[in-house]
């Protein structure tokens, strides 16, 4: 529980709002939120640790089948998203615009 009421920057409500909004990979919600990959992984790195999403490898033979690497699928919990939840709720408390591209 206290793992949710640490702050979250705007990056990582960006990040967690795209996945809620349906970008479900990393270059996907880099594309989203328009956050470099240096910013993106580490944050979903981090929130996977923390255990506000999870995530799933896609597999292998099919994504080598359409041509590409495969890609690494993330979900909010529903203790992501309740932070999400609260973390927006302060920025609009603070009157903090939430935008999603840096």
């Amino acid at each position: 529980m206290a793992q949710r009421n640490r702050a979250m920057s705007p990056a990582t409500v960006a990040v967690l709002r795209a996945i809620t909004e349906g970008s479900s990979y990393g270059f996907d919600v880099m594309d989203s939120t328009s956050l470099p990959s240096g910013t993106v992984y580490p944050i979903l790195s981090r929130m996977e640790k923390r255990g506000l999403v999870v995530s799933r490898w896609q597999n292998p033979e099919s994504e080598r089948e359409a041509g590409r690497p495969p890609r690494r699928y993330y979900t909010l919990t529903h203790e992501g998203r309740a932070a999400l939840a609260h973390a927006m709720e302060r920025f609009r408390t603070l009157g903090q615009p939430l935008t999603t591209s840096s």
